[in-house]
C-alpha cells in the first residue's frame, strides 16, 4: 500500500486492451462444468462419518505415545502441545527444548486423568532476548571480574537492574507469561530493554521497565479485525482472554491494548506510504490517504498533454448525523499522532475558521432539508453532531483532508470548509467542478460571496462549479448518493468513536476511510472489466435499437397520426380507474350480479374529487363557485338517494359519522412537528360563509363502504361493496401516481 502520488499504474493490467474472445466469466461455462453441490449436499454427506468424527476427537484426549517421551524416550512423556501439528508426549525439559523458538504454543500435562493446561514458563521456559535465542554471555553464573571486581563495560550495582524478569505477552493464541532475560553486553542499557523487545517483534507496553508486551502479529490481527469485521478493542480483547481461559479469564491489558495499537497503527501507515526512510519528511495534509486512482490528478495520472482532453473533477457532499462525539473532560491532554495527515482536516487551522466565520441563519426555501433547518439545535453534552466528507461521485473514495465535525447541524461553515478543501485537493489547472450535494440548490446562493468574505477559504477564480446533474457534460451515469452506501458500514464503528478522545477518534476515522478507498482501489480494475464485458455484450443490441428507433422516428414524423405513439412512455402501467371500472362491470362482486352498484360507488368517488377542487378562490371567482356548488350538492343528493338501492334500506344519514368529516373535527389547531422550522402565520382553517342547509356543498359528507368499515359492513350483509369500493381506489390511486411521474418527467426536463 502507498500513497496516491507514489502509485505505480505500471502495475495494474490494461483492462481495455482485453479482447472479448479470451474473456472467459463463470456464467458463460456449459452445464457440466459447473460445481452443482449445495451446502446442504455436503453436510448429507458428512453426516455418516459424525459418529467416526466424534471418536477421532476423542482419541486426542487420552494419553499420547503411551506416556513416553519421544525425545529422550526415557522420561515420562505427559507434556503434549496443543498448536503443533500431529500428536507428541514430552518430558518437561525436552518440551522446552522442542519449543525454544516457539514461545506462543499451548501446551498440556498429564495428570493421571486428563490433561490439564499449563504453561512453557512453568516448564521452565526461560525466554532470551538477544544472541539469536542463546543465554547472553555477560548473564552467566561464573563471570571474569575485571581489576575493579566488575565485567568489563558493566556499570556498579546501583545502576544495574536484574536482566531476568516475568513479562505478560499478548499473541494472537490469547495471554501468555513468560521468564524473560535480556542481553547485558556492553553497550546495553537498561533503558534500552524495550528496543531489544522490539527487536523480537514484541511492542512494549511502556519505554522505561515495561512488563506488558504485545506481538505484532497481534496487532495485524486486530487492524484487520477492526477494518473488516468492525470489532472494538474490548471485544477483541475479551475474545483473546478467552482463548486464554475459556472459564477463568484474567489479565486485563485492555487500556495497555488500547494505547499500544494507536501508536502501532501510527508507525504502520508511515512506513506503507514511505515515510520511515526519511524520517524528517513531514508528511504534510492528506499525506497518509488514499485516493482514488482513476479521478483526474494532474501530477499524478493524467499524462503530459492531458489539457487537449476534457477534465472536471466530481464530487458528491453528504453529512453523517450518526458520527457523533461527546465532549471530553481535558481536551488539553489530548495527544495527537496524525492531525490532519488523513481524512479529517486538521484541528487547528479548522476551528480558527469557524471562529471567524458567522453564522448563518438562513432557512430553506425550497424544500423541508432537516440538514439546513436542524442547524440551531444544540447538543449540550456533544462536541461534535455528526461530520461532513466529500467523495468522488463516480466511484466513491474518500477525499483526503476534506472530513470536518459539525457542531449544530449541517452549517455553511462546515461545508464551506469541506469542499474547499476537495477541490484543492490535485487539482491543479481543473477548473470544472460537479458538486451533487443534497442541499446545494439553498448551499450555493451566497458560497462564492462566503469564499471571498473569509481569509480561511481559498478557491480559484476559474472554478466553474455545476450543482445539478441534467445536461452537464462529462457527468454521466451517476445516482447521486454514493455517500449513504459508504455510510452504512461507518456507521458500524461510530457507537464505539463517540466517547474516544478526539485525536483517536481523528485517527479510528481516518483508518477506516483509507481502508474503504484501499478496497475500492484493489476492487476497480475487476469491477471496470465486468463493465467492459458487459457494454461489449449490450453493444450490439444497443446499435440495433438505435437503428430500429431512427427508423421509427423518422416514419413518425413523415406520416404523424397514430405513428408518433413511439414518444409515449411504454412499460407495464398499474390498471387504471376506467379500466377496473370496466372490469367490475363485466365481473360484479355483487351476489345479485347487480353492476348499477360500481355506477353508484364510481360517481362518489367522482363526487369526492370535485369536492376537493372547490378550494377557496378569489372574491373574482365567487360566482360560479356558487354555481358549482349548487350543482354538486344536487349531485350529493341524487347520490344518497340512488344509494338506497344498494343499501337494504338502511338510514345513510344516521347510520354513521364519517373520521374525516371537518364539520365534527376539533377546532384546536394541532402544532405540527417541524413547527420550530416552519412557522405558519396563518389563522385557524373558518368553513365558507355559504352553506346548502347549513354546511357547504365541499364540506358536506359522502356516504361510502370505506367510512364505514368491514366489520360493519359485514354485520349488514353489504361487505361487496367494499370490496368495490376498495378496487375502485386502489385504479384512482394508480392514476394519481401516473400523473405524478410524468410531472415530474416534464420538471425534469424542464429544469
Amino acid at each position: 500500500m502507498g500513497s496516491s502520488q507514489n502509485l505505480n499504474f505500471s502495475d495494474f493490467p490494461n483492462s481495455l486492451d482485453i479482447p472479448n474472445s479470451d474473456w472467459i466469466d463463470a456464467d458463460d461455462l456449459p452445464q457440466s462444468r459447473r460445481h452443482t453441490k449445495s451446502q446442504n449436499d455436503f453436510v448429507r454427506e458428512w453426516l455418516p462419518w459424525r459418529a467416526e468424527y466424534l471418536n477421532v476427537i476423542l482419541e486426542g484426549e487420552q494419553l499420547a505415545k503411551a506416556g513416553i517421551c519421544e525425545q529422550c524416550e526415557e522420561a515420562e512423556g505427559s507434556v503434549q502441545c496443543m498448536s503443533c501439528t500431529g500428536v507428541h508426549a514430552w518430558c518437561g525439559p525436552c518440551a522446552v527444548k522442542a519449543h525454544r523458538n516457539l514461545p506462543f504454543h499451548k501446551v498440556q500435562r498429564w495428570n493421571g486423568t486428563h490433561y490439564k493446561p499449563t504453561s512453557l514458563m512453568e516448564l521452565g521456559f526461560l525466554w532470551h532476548i538477544g544472541h539469536g535465542g542463546d543465554p547472553c554471555p555477560r548473564n552467566s553464573s561464573d563471570p571474569d571480574p575485571d581489576e575493579s571486581g566488575y565485567m568489563t563495560g558493566e556499570e556498579p550495582p546501583n545502576h544495574r537492574r536484574s536482566s531476568q524478569f516475568q513479562m505478560t505477552i499478548v499473541h494472537t493464541e490469547g495471554i501468555f507469561s513468560h521468564e524473560v532475560s535480556v542481553c547485558n553486553c556492553p553497550g546495553s542499557h537498561p533503558n534500552d530493554w524495550h528496543l531489544d523487545l522490539l527487536r523480537q517483534r514484541l511492542f512494549p507496553a511502556s519505554i522505561s521497565k515495561p512488563k506488558t508486551a504485545f506481538t505484532f502479529a497481534v496487532q495485524d490481527h486486530f487492524l484487520i479485525d477492526a477494518l473488516e469485521c468492525k470489532t472494538s478493542a474490548m471485544s477483541f480483547y475479551q475474545k483473546l482472554k478467552r482463548f486464554t481461559n475459556n472459564a477463568f479469564p484474567e489479565r486485563d491489558r485492555y487500556r495497555e491494548l488500547m494505547r499500544v495499537f494507536q501508536l502501532w497503527r501510527d508507525l504502520k501507515h508511515r512506513q506503507w506510504f514511505g515515510f520511515g526512510h526519511d524520517m524528517e519528511q513531514d508528511p504534510g495534509d492528506g499525506g497518509l490517504a488514499l485516493f482514488c486512482p482513476a479521478c483526474p490528478q494532474p501530477g499524478v495520472n493524467l499524462p503530459a498533454d492531458w489539457k487537449g482532453y476534457y477534465h472536471q473533477a466530481i464530487w458528491h457532499k453528504d453529512g453523517n448525523f450518526t458520527a457523533q462525539h461527546m465532549k471530553m473532560n481535558k481536551p488539553e491532554l489530548d495527544v495527537a499522532l496524525s492531525d490532519g495527515k488523513g481524512y479529517m482536516v486538521t484541528e487547528v487551522p479548522y476551528q480558527s475558521h469557524l471562529k471567524q466565520s458567522l453564522d448563518s441563519k438562513e432557512r430553506s426555501t425550497c424544500s423541508n432539508h432537516r440538514a439546513i433547518n436542524a442547524a440551531n439545535i444544540n447538543k449540550s453534552n456533544l462536541q461534535s453532531t455528526g461530520i461532513d466528507a466529500t467523495a468522488c461521485a463516480q466511484h466513491g473514495c474518500f477525499v483526503p483532508h476534506s472530513v470536518v465535525d459539525f457542531q449544530k447541524g449541517e452549517r455553511y461553515m462546515n461545508t464551506d470548509y469541506s469542499i474547499c478543501n476537495a477541490l484543492g485537493y490535485h487539482s491543479e489547472s481543473i477548473t470544472k467542478a460537479l458538486v451533487i450535494y443534497d442541499v446545494g440548490c439553498q448551499w450555493s446562493i451566497n458560497f462564492r460571496s462566503r469564499v471571498k468574505n473569509s481569509p480561511s477559504l481559498l478557491l480559484p477564480q476559474l472554478w466553474k462549479l455545476f450543482l445539478h446533474l441534467n445536461f452537464i457534460k462529462g457527468a454521466g451515469h451517476l445516482d447521486g448518493e454514493i455517500l449513504e452506501t459508504l455510510w452504512a458500514p461507518f456507521n458500524k464503528i461510530s457507537p464505539t468513536a463517540r466517547s474516544m478522545t478526539q485525536a483517536h477518534r481523528q485517527e479510528v476515522y481516518d483508518d477506516h476511510m483509507r481502508d474503504s478507498n484501499w478496497k475500492k482501489l484493489v476492487g476497480m480494475v475487476p469491477s471496470l472489466l465486468k463493465k467492459y464485458k458487459n457494454s461489449n455484450k449490450c453493444l450490439e443490441e444497443m446499435n440495433e435499437a438505435y437503428e430500429q428507433w431512427e427508423s421509427d422516428a423518422l416514419r413518425a414524423e413523415a406520416d404523424r397520426g397514430e405513428a408518433l405513439d413511439i414518444y409515449l412512455l411504454k412499460g407495464d402501467k398499474a390498471p387504471t380507474f376506467q379500466e377496473v371500472w370496466l372490469q367490475l362491470m363485466e365481473n360484479p362482486k355483487s351476489p345479485s350480479g347487480n353492476a348499477g352498484s360500481v355506477a353508484w360507488l364510481a360517481e362518489g368517488i367522482s363526487i369526492e374529487d370535485s369536492q376537493d377542487q372547490l378550494s377557496p378562490m378569489s372574491t373574482r371567482q365567487e360566482v360560479k363557485i356558487s354555481e358549482k356548488r349548487q350543482r354538486l350538492s344536487s349531485r350529493i343528493e341524487k347520490f344518497h338517494s340512488n344509494g338506497q338501492a344498494f343499501c337494504k334500506g338502511l338510514d345513510i344519514d344516521g347510520t354513521f359519522t364519517p373520521q374525516d368529516d371537518p364539520a365534527f373535527c376539533g377546532s384546536d389547531e394541532e402544532e405540527h412537528e417541524d413547527r420550530e422550522f416552519w412557522d405558519d402565520d396563518e389563522g385557524d382553517w373558518e368553513a365558507p360563509e355559504e352553506e346548502v342547509e347549513g354546511l357547504a356543498s365541499e364540506l358536506m359528507s359522502i356516504w361510502m363502504p370505506s367510512t364505514i368499515g368491514a366489520a360493519k359492513l359485514t354485520e349488514l350483509g353489504l361487505h361487496y361493496l367494499l370490496k368495490e369500493d376498495r378496487e375502485l381506489r386502489i385504479g384512482q390511486a394508480n392514476d394519481c401516481l401516473d400523473q405524478l411521474r410524468t410531472d415530474l418527467g416534464n420538471k425534469a426536463m424542464l429544469y
